[in-house]
C-alpha cells in the first residue's frame, strides 16, 4: 500500500517503503547495525528489529536482490519479448551464438586439461621407468644371516 503525495508529477512510494529499500540497498550489515543500535538504546526495540529481520527474510540473498530490483517497479526480464520482431530474432540468434561459443570454449578447456594431465602422467611414468632401470634387480643380501 503506497501513500501518494498530491501535486507531484511522479508518485513516490511511502516513506516506510523508501526507508526499507534504502536499508536493503546497503546490504545486511545495515540491518545488523540498526539491530545493535536498537539493543543499545532500548532492549525491546532490538528484539522487535531482530524479529522483523527474521520474519521478512532480509538476510536471504535472493530476496535482497529481488527487493532491490523491484524497488520502483523496474524489474527487467531478459527473455521477455519487446514487440519488435526483428530485434527479438536478433536477440535470440545472439544468445544462441553465445551459448555455442561458451560450449566450444568449455570443450576447449576440457581438452586443454586432458592434454596437461596426460603430459604430467607421461612425465611421471618416464621418471618411474628411469628410476626402475637405475636400481639393481637383485635383492639386497643381509651380511649376517640370522643375526638381529
Amino acid at each position: 500500500m503506497s501513500v501518494y503525495v498530491e501535486n507531484t508529477p511522479c508518485c513516490k512510494p511511502a516513506p516506510v517503503k523508501r526507508a526499507l529499500s534504502w536499508m536493503d540497498e546497503r546490504g545486511p550489515m545495515s540491518w545488523i547495525v540498526l539491530m545493535v543500535a536498537g539493543f543499545i538504546f532500548g532492549g525491546p526495540l532490538g528484539l522487535v528489529i531482530l524479529a522483523f529481520i527474521l520474519m521478512t527474510g532480509r538476510f536471504k540473498r535472493r530476496n535482497y536482490i529481488a527487493r532491490v530490483d523491484d524497488t520502483y517497479g523496474l524489474r527487467t526480464h531478459v527473455m521477455r519479448g519487446t514487440g519488435n520482431s526483428a530485434f527479438d530474432s536478433y536477440k535470440a540468434d545472439t544468445l544462441a551464438r553465445l551459448e555455442r561459443e561458451q560450449a566450444d570454449f568449455e570443450a576447449f578447456l576440457a581438452r586443454l586439461r586432458h592434454a596437461r594431465d596426460k603430459a604430467e602422467f607421461d612425465q611421471y611414468m618416464d621418471d618411474r621407468a628411469k628410476a626402475a632401470s637405475e636400481t639393481p634387480d637383485e635383492p639386497a643380501q643381509d651380511p649376517k644371516p640370522g643375526a638381529y
